[in-house]
């Protein structure tokens, strides 16, 4: 017979409110962990990140205080201060039918003066971060003469982030009549060290799981070439149409980079990482639970301790180098016995690392095919259509019985007329996305999948290689370092610029280009070629700079023509009738610090060096560029990327063009 948390010897207080937050039975590691803390007892537990760690060990801390007295009698430590929120947000909770009992959040990044007030108040729980901590200890602000229990959650983090000083000093600041607690995900040698020394005889508790990942998590992986994860990103999301999204990067820049991308795409997209203020933090995280933020990306420090639950898609744009970031990185979806879907975009060598993660995690990883652009059509009028059905039963719609009427006077096929209005409607709020190498291989027939079986052992136990097992990939020299933590929360050091995996070559990929020389048409009719000042020296695309004129100019969507990207300029073909609207408004704004200058082009002026030109494009009515795109309409506003492959080479004379002309 299972537990429920009456059986735990909670008080009656803490009973209210776990009925009021209407949990019924404890988690396993909740379970073994409550009645063993509640005696006062060292406690050292090990369960994955989701499991109900908080309440294990938050619980029984809230039932053993004193409210009479306004003294520090519990430390929680965390390792960033996105979990410090977190947590003491969860100890508000527990703790509001216990009268007199306050929890303070400690955590760098915010206001000293607010935080000194909160301690001087009276607060018998601190929650915070290492750094902050050990600073009001110092300053004899934060006093833990009296302190009861000493919890450390998520320890293995903080011994990654570099807190090892920092718990050795705070260990020699409590008094050593104390319980002491540790939660982890993983236990390494560090971290028993930690526990050999500064606990006695504690109670262990492990919650054992067959394999490290939840089942109700759908994981898969595509295997593209590094310049295409872009656009198989926004193809994932259009396939999966998710309400929640986060996606994980490994450095700031990839983040800022894949955030510029998404924006300039029409995606409702926003940044965290350790640039941000606690202010900027806040405000993201807050847009991102009440949807006005759709797509998050983040790296893995950053994204630490985030309290939402009902996220439907986790997507690794670069694959984390310690395979046990993975599963905090995909644990953050199917929660609660809710679906998830984790999608992971391996490039060149990283398909090791996808290799080594199925085998740590002892979970089935599936390959995917990339979604073609058929399929993503297909996808769009199956929610085109299960929309307008919903609609249509629902009622929840205004009749244009006058406009239907005219219309129908004027001598149109009711068929006619519903197909017109769905094709207008699908224009607009669809994207015509970028062609990509995989697409090539989409037409070719499917070539043999590798298979990584999952070993029967976990690696967590620990497992001898088996024969056939790919050799281990070390971490290389080079790669990027995790993110660090703000000043007070520990030494930083600098990101290490990103790996060059060598990406093997595709069997299906195309030809070496030739130097050609060819007559330069010019624009087409109707069409006025521009000048617009930016180029590949700032990593400009032809989809970012028709994302910028579209909600700039504020002009029809799809009526741009040919981009042109060169070095140091680009150019545009504009329509006639909105060529003046264009330089003027476009004329000003400011491309990622740079000021941008459009003006007429010279017809003869081919530029130099390689290019690359794309065809129309048509981003929907509200696309956002560069600053996050308030969700709305059918779909996501999307524009930008590229046409489809079917033109001529063309360059102007003397231009010394290598490539190929994408258009439609």
């Amino acid at each position: 017979m299972e537990k429920t948390f009456a059986d735990l010897g909670l008080s009656p207080e803490l009973m209210k409110a776990i009925a009021a937050q209407g949990f019924e039975q404890p988690s396993p590691i909740q379970a073994q962990a409550i009645p063993v803390a509640l005696t006062g007892r060292d406690v050292v537990g090990q369960s994955q990140t989701g499991s109900g760690k908080t309440l294990a060990f938050g619980l029984p801390a809230v039932d053993r205080i004193d409210p009479t007295s306004r003294s520090t009698q519990v430390l929680i430590m965390c390792p960033t201060r996105e979990l410090a929120m977190q947590v003491c947000a969860e100890i508000h909770k527990v703790a509001s039918f216990k009268e007199g009992v306050r929890a303070t959040p400690i955590y760098g990044g915010s206001s000293y003066d607010r935080q000194i007030r909160a301690l001087q108040m009276g607060s018998q729980i601190v929650v915070g971060t290492p750094g902050r901590i050990l600073d009001f200890v110092d300053r004899g602000t934060l006093r833990l003469d009296d302190l009861k229990t000493l919890v450390f959650d998520e320890a293995d983090e903080m011994l990654d982030m570099g807190f090892a000083d920092e718990i050795e000093r705070l260990m020699q600041a409590v008094p050593k009549e104390r319980q002491t607690i540790f939660f982890s995900a993983t236990f390494d040698p560090r971290i028993r060290r930690l526990i050999d020394r500064y606990t006695n005889n504690p109670a262990t508790i492990t919650i054992e799981q067959k394999a490290m990942t939840v089942p109700t998590i759908e994981q898969r992986y595509y295997e593209v070439q590094g310049r295409s994860k872009t656009e198989v990103l926004c193809r994932v999301l259009d396939m999966d149409s998710p309400r929640l999204t986060i996606v994980f990067a490994n450095t700031k820049k990839a983040v800022d980079d894949t955030v510029d991308a998404l924006t300039a795409r029409g995606y409702a997209a926003d940044r965290l990482h350790g640039d941000l203020n606690q202010v900027m933090r806040e405000r993201v995280m807050r847009n991102f639970r009440n949807g006005t933020i759709e797509v998050l990306v983040a790296t893995d420090v950053a994204a630490r301790g985030l309290d939402v639950n009902d996220i439907d898609l986790i997507v690794n744009f670069e694959l984390p180098y310690d395979t046990e970031d993975y599963v905090h990185r995909i644990g953050r979806t199917g929660r609660a016995g809710r679906k998830g879907t984790a999608v992971s975009l391996v490039a060149g060598r990283e398909i090791y690392l996808m290799q080594r993660i199925q085998r740590f995690t002892n979970a089935k990883v599936t390959r995917a095919k990339v979604p073609s652009q058929e399929e993503l059509e297909a996808t769009r009028v199956d929610q085109t259509f299960e929309k307008l059905k919903a609609t249509l039963e629902a009622g929840s719609y205004t009749k244009h019985e006058h406009t239907v009427q005219r219309l129908l006077d004027a001598g149109f096929d009711p068929t006619d007329i519903l197909s017109a209005v769905l094709d207008l409607w699908m224009k607009e709020f669809s994207r015509e996305g970028e062609q990509i190498i995989e697409d090539r291989a989409n037409q070719r027939p499917q070539q043999p999948q590798r298979e990584f079986v999952p070993s029967q052992q976990s690696a967590v136990t620990g497992r001898t290689a088996a024969a056939g097992d790919s050799p281990p990939v070390p971490r290389p020299a080079d790669a990027p370092r995790a993110e660090e933590p703000a000043r007070d929360e520990g030494p930083r050091r600098q990101d290490a610029p990103a790996p060059s995996y060598q990406e093997p070559r595709d069997d299906f990929g195309p030809a070496p280009m030739r130097s050609r020389s060819f007559v330069q048409k010019g624009p087409r009719s109707g069409m006025v070629r521009l000048f617009v000042n930016i180029g590949g020296m700032d990593n400009a695309r032809p989809g970012d700079i028709a994302g910028m004129i579209y909600n700039t100019a504020k002009i029809p969507s799809g009526t741009l023509g040919t981009i042109e990207i060169f070095e140091k300029c680009a150019y545009v073909e504009v329509p006639e009738d909105h060529v003046e609207t264009v330089i003027t408004t476009v004329t000003g704004t400011n491309y990622r610090g740079r000021d941008v200058r459009m003006n007429l082009a010279d017809r003869q002026d081919g530029g130099g060096g390689q290019r690359s030109s794309f065809g129309p494009r048509g981003f929907g009515s509200k696309p956002s560029y560069g600053g996050g795109a308030k969700p709305g309409g059918f779909r996501k506003p999307y524009g930008g990327g590229g046409g489809k492959f079917g033109g001529k080479p063309q360059g102007g004379p003397g231009s010394g063009f290598k490539g190929r002309r994408w258009e439609d």
